[in-house]
Parts: structure tokens; sequence; C-alpha cells
């Protein structure tokens, strides 16, 4: 086999050696007309977009962060860190209609839960379920919601063992704001 009979896995590089295209653009791009540049696939992986994890944008090119939030950007062919994320493909005012989280960035951050029903460590969104949730109705350790059950919350109404509220609360050390306020 001579260096002109390379298959679509790479090319033959000086030695004789197999050459993956992706070490050798250069010399693809060298060889190809420009109607064919644009269909090789280690050219097309040059020119991949990649989606910031925080803001959810396309971003091209080599960046190392995203250039509008500064948020790490997936590697190609996969997601940054560990764990496990669903983002159903609905979308209701901007945010997914479900959205679980249980992962981790490589940096060891959990990644929030924003959606419509977010389930996560770290959960925002309308119904939260979660360690810590900012919600509408939330069911969490420690909340901020209008509607809450948890251990610790502050919310409209709640059912709390440690909580303050505006309307309505019950729970073992629950008092309403309008108690705390005359204590001053």
């Amino acid at each position: 086999m001579g260096p002109d009979s390379g298959s679509a896995g790479g090319s033959w590089g000086e030695r004789g050696r197999r050459v993956p295209d992706r070490l050798c653009l250069p010399h693809v791009k060298a060889r190809l007309p420009d109607s064919q540049q644009a269909d090789h696939p280690s050219l097309r992986s040059q020119r991949a977009l990649r989606r910031c994890t925080d803001c959810h944008i396309d971003v091209a090119g080599p960046a190392d962060a995203c250039p509008t939030c500064g948020g790490a950007l997936t590697p190609q062919g996969g997601t940054p860190g560990w764990g496990y994320e669903y983002r159903s493909p609905v979308v209701v005012l901007g945010l997914p209609l479900i959205h679980v989280s249980c992962r981790y960035r490589t940096n060891g951050v959990p990644v929030p839960a924003r959606g419509i029903i977010a389930i996560g460590q770290f959960a925002i969104g309308f119904v939260t379920i979660g360690q810590f949730g900012i919600g509408v109705l939330s069911l969490s350790q420690l909340t901020i919601a209008v509607f809450a059950v948890a251990q610790v919350a502050v919310a409209y109404s709640l059912i709390a063992q440690v909580g303050i509220y505006v309307a309505s609360g019950a729970g073992q050390m629950v008092k309403s704001v309008t108690e705390l306020l005359a204590l001053f």
C-alpha cells in the first residue's frame, strides 16, 4: 500500500504509518477541492457548535468558555462532568417542561435543575423537588417558595419544621412575618 491508497479512516504519513484524519487537517485541505472540503468528516468536526452548559447558546470556534456568560462549553461528542441529566424537548416560557439534574460539572459543582418542573439537588422552577429549591410549589429540604413543604422554608404558605410565612404556616418552629416584626 502506498501513500495514495488511503481509506476513509485516515491517510498514510511520511513513514508509511496510518495517520487519523484529525491529525492531518492541513494535508486533507490541500488534497480536497473546495466543494468536497465541507463534507469531509475531519473538517466538519472543526466547525461543530458546542453548547454552553449555563446559558445554553451554541458557540462556534475554538473558545474555552462561553463568550456570553463565561460558562463551560460541552466538549465535542459529550457533556462535561458526570451524573444524570434529562431535559424534556417541550419548552414553555423558555424553560423545559421537565428538567431533572443529578449531574456535576468537572470541577464538582452541581448543575442546577431549571424548568417548569425542576428536580435535582438545586431546583429552580414553578414546581421544584430538591435539596434546595426556589419556586412556586416546592418540596425541598431548604426552600424559598410561594407554597412549601420543607424542613426549612420561607414562603407565603408552608408546612415546615422551621419556617417563616406570610399567610399560613404549620410546623415545629414556624412564625409569621407579622409575629417577627412585632418583636422589634
